[in-house]
C-alpha cells in the first residue's frame, strides 16, 4: 500500500529535510513552509521515524480538500476512506488542530466535528453504532491553511527530538532535531575537530557524534505507529531496526569538544552521551569562553551561545560575543557557525558572516551564522 507522509520540521530547514528523504530512498510530492510531503510503502513508515533526524514527527496523510463552512469540513472528512486507516477498536480523536488565514477558526469547533464526521464513516463501514475504542491509539491532526485543510493521523508519538539519550536537560537547551539540521548545514566531518564552547546539555557534540557514527537518532525508542497491526506488520520494524543496527560505523577515535562554564551542566552533558553510546568520543570540560583555544587547524566551532532572554542577561550579551568573537580569531584556519536570537552578534563577534540563515526555534526569530575559514590543503 503506498502511503503519503507528511514530515514537519523547524521553518527554513526544509532543504535539510528534504536531502535526508530522498537519502532514503523516497520520491518528494511537494514542499511547504514548515513540512515536506513523499511517497512511501508501509515500511517507508517505520524507516522515517527511525532514521530521519531533522523532522518533528512522521504524519499519514489521510486527505487534503478545500472547505470554508463546517458543513463541507464534516462532508469532506466523513468521504475519506477511514476504515483504510482505523480499525474498529481503534482509539483516535483529534489531538491538534491549527487554523490560519481561514474562515473555520475554531480549534475546539474543528476537533468535534472532525471527529463526529469520522465516527459517521465509520458507523456505515462497521455497522456498529458505537465504538469502544480500546484499542490502539490513532490521534489526529488537522491543519487548515486560507481554508485548505489537510488531515492526518500522528505515526510517531512523542516528538522526534526525544531520542531518548538526553534524560536531564540545561535550561534553554536547542532541540535535538535543531542540532542536527544544522550540523548538516555545515561542512563538518568526522575527521575534522569540532568544539562546542557553550554546549550546554552536550546537544550538538552528542548529535555530531552520533551522526558520525551512523547511529539512526530513533533506534532506542519506541513509536505509537508500532501498536497498528492493521496497517504495519511487527516485522517491518524489525527489519527497520535491522538496518539501522546494520549501518552503525564506529571510528577509532574522533575529536568533538564540549565546554560550559557551569560545572554541574557538564555533568549532565556527561551523563546524556554516555546514555547516547558515544560518551567515549567526547571530551567535556568546564571552561569560560574566554578561554577558549585549540593548537590545531582547520576546527568548526559549532555552539548555541546564550540570547539573553532575560533583561540581565541581555547586558552581558556585547560582552560575551565580543569575547566569542576575539578567541575564535586567535584560532589557526577555523570556521564558526552560532544559532542565535540576539540581533546584535555579528556586531558584537566581529565581522559581518559568509552566511547567514533565517530559522524559526518555535516561535523565536533566530538566525544561523556562518562564518567559513579556509579549507584544508
Amino acid at each position: 500500500m503506498k502511503l503519503e507522509l507528511v514530515a514537519p520540521c523547524h521553518f527554513g530547514l526544509e532543504a535539510v529535510l528534504k536531502k535526508e528523504i530522498q537519502d532514503l530512498g523516497y520520491e518528494i510530492a511537494k514542499v511547504e513552509d514548515g513540512r515536506v510531503f513523499f511517497f512511501a510503502e508501509e515500511d517507508g513508515l517505520a524507516r522515517a521515524n527511525i532514521f530521519l533526524r531533522s523532522c518533528e514527527r512522521v504524519l499519514l496523510k489521510v486527505g487534503e480538500f478545500a472547505a470554508g463552512t463546517f458543513d463541507e469540513l464534516f462532508e469532506n472528512t466523513k468521504a475519506l476512506p477511514w476504515e483504510n486507516y482505523l480499525p474498529a477498536d481503534g482509539k483516535f480523536w483529534v489531538k491538534k488542530a491549527s487554523s490560519v488565514s481561514s474562515k473555520l477558526f475554531s480549534p475546539s469547533d474543528i476537533q468535534r466535528i472532525v471527529k463526529k464526521a469520522i465516527v459517521e464513516r465509520l458507523k456505515q463501514t462497521y455497522h456498529k453504532e458505537w465504538f469502544e475504542e480500546s484499542g490502539a491509539e490513532y490521534p489526529l491532526r488537522v491543519f487548515i491553511h486560507k481554508d485548505n485543510v489537510l488531515v492526518t493521523i500522528d505515526t510517531t508519538g512523542e516528538s522526534l527530538h526525544k531520542r531518548g539519550y538526553r534524560a536531564l536537560a540545561s535550561k534553554a537547551p536547542i532541540s535535538e532535531t535543531l542540532a542536527s539540521a544544522l550540523i548538516a548545514l555545515t561542512p563538518w566531518k568526522k575527521d575534522r575537530i569540532l568544539v562546542d564552547p557553550f554546549c550546554g546539555s552536550g546537544t550538538f557534540p552528542i548529535e555530531a557524534a552520533m551522526m558520525a557514527c551512523k547511529m539512526a537518532p530513533g533506534m532506542n525508542r519506541d513509536f505509537l505507529s508500532q501498536e497498528w497491526k492493521n496497517l504495519l506488520s511487527k516485522k517491518v520494524w524489525y527489519n527497520a531496526i535491522d538496518e539501522a543496527n546494520d549501518l552503525i560505523d564506529l571510528p577509532e577515535e574522533m575529536d568533538i569538544q564540549g565546554y560550559d562554564i557551569d560545572p554541574q551542566v557538564i555533568k549532565v552533558a556527561r551523563h546524556n552521551a554516555k546514555l547516547a553510546g558515544v560518551d567515549k568520543y567526547i571530551h567535556f570540560q568546564q571552561r569560560d569562553v574566554k578561554d577558549l583555544s585549540h593548537p590545531k587547524k582547520y576546527g568548526f566551532l559549532i555552539t548555541n551561545p546564550p540570547y539573553g532572554e532575560r533583561l540581565e542577561d541581555k547586558n552581558n550579551l556585547p560582552e560575551l560575543y565580543r569575547t566569542f568573537g576575539e578567541r575564535f580569531r586567535a584560532l589557526d584556519s577555523w570556521s564558526a557557525f552560532f544559532i542565535t536570537s540576539y540581533e546584535d552578534a555579528q556586531k558584537y563577534f566581529g565581522g559581518k558572516a559568509t552566511k547567514n540563515r533565517k530559522i524559526y526555534n518555535g516561535m523565536i526569530k533566530t538566525y544561523f551564522y556562518q562564518y567559513m575559514g579556509p579549507k584544508p590543503r
